[in-house]
């Protein structure tokens, strides 16, 4: 079988720092859920040739092994464990975590919901104290810097508490990839406060939350629309005086459709590099679209090992 090839290449600034990051870190070995096609396996053993995850793959044997076969790559060297489906899947990926045997989930090619039921299960998910949520990492020619943006992906109407959570978990894994003090952008439709719009209401306690401690490590402002969020020419012109504005490290949407729509406008229309990981739980877990590609996921794992080497670390210190 034909080895896997490098796919991020140097267009990617974000990527190539990524895995240079992770080239001191051992291989964290990873519970890959039901890679049964040909882009999930392969982008499980591309990782493992990175040196980013040792897979331990879940799921149906037969199934495995033909989207290997298809895909040209060989698993023989993996452990493989092999389950009747998909769900019993997820919820074995969930155990190896569980008994000590995995340090990162990675998502194969099932649906999003189907692994999030076993991650969430009350009493054998990976649940923790925090709201779990979603971040997509970004890259685009038209913005200078990587863009993270949250939840597309989780939390289909979050609540103010939810919103806490999910701002915590943007800025925490923003600081794991080197931005010391990140700046997030809370969005709505405005960037006035009206009870008319609830997410303008939200986005004005988050900021109050921040200055009392209660969201900490980033810059949070908001209610911020998209243009002048981004665009200090929009700011300006609207009169917004702001260390955030124009100038954002996160993106907190006000709900899941619109971080979603904004994420894969970005990634389609705009050409926008991206990885995708899941927070608040007791390790990391790798999720993106089963449409997503190949690089799409390495840099994702790329992400997860950095968070899960840093987890170690400051329990450790």
């Amino acid at each position: 079988m034909n080895a896997p090839t490098q796919v991020l290449e140097t267009h990617w600034p974000i990527g190539d720092a990524l895995l240079a990051r992770c080239k001191a870190l051992p291989p964290a070995p990873t519970a890959v859920v039901h890679p049964c096609d040909e882009t999930a396996v392969s982008a499980a053993c591309e990782a493992a040739e990175l040196g980013l995850i040792a897979p331990i793959l879940v799921g149906p044997r037969h199934k495995i092994l033909a989207a290997a076969e298809r895909a040209g790559v060989d698993v023989s060297r993996f452990p493989l464990i092999s389950t009747l489906h998909s769900h019993a899947a997820a919820d074995r990926g969930v155990a190896l975590v569980r008994e000590g045997q995995a340090s990162l989930v990675m998502k194969g090619s099932l649906h999003t919901d189907e692994l999030m039921h076993a991650v969430l299960g009350l009493e054998a998910g990976l649940r923790t104290g925090r709201r779990v949520s979603h971040v997509y990492l970004m890259e685009t020619d038209h913005y200078p810097k990587p863009l993270l943006i949250t939840d597309g992906a989780i939390n289909i109407s979050p609540s103010l508490e939810d919103k806490r959570d999910i701002a915590q978990n943007a800025i925490d894994l923003a600081k794991v990839i080197g931005i010391v003090e990140p700046k997030l952008a809370i969005l709505s439709a405005v960037e006035t406060v009206t009870s008319k719009m609830p997410s303008t209401i939200d986005a004005a306690a988050l900021c109050k939350m921040a200055d009392r401690g209660q969201i900490k490590g980033g810059i949070l402002d908001g209610p911020l629309a998209f243009d002048n969020a981004i665009s200090k020419d929009a700011a300006r012109i609207k009169g917004i005086v702001s260390e955030v504005a124009g100038d954002p490290d996160i993106l907190l949407a006000p709900d899941l459709e619109a971080g979603n729509i904004l994420a894969k406008q970005l990634i389609f229309l705009a050409n926008a590099e991206s990885a995708g990981l899941v927070l608040g739980t007791r390790v990391p877990i790798i999720l993106t679209s089963r449409a997503d590609s190949v690089r799409s996921r390495i840099a994702s794992c790329a992400v997860a090992a950095l968070v899960a080497h840093a987890r170690r670390g400051s329990r450790n210190g």
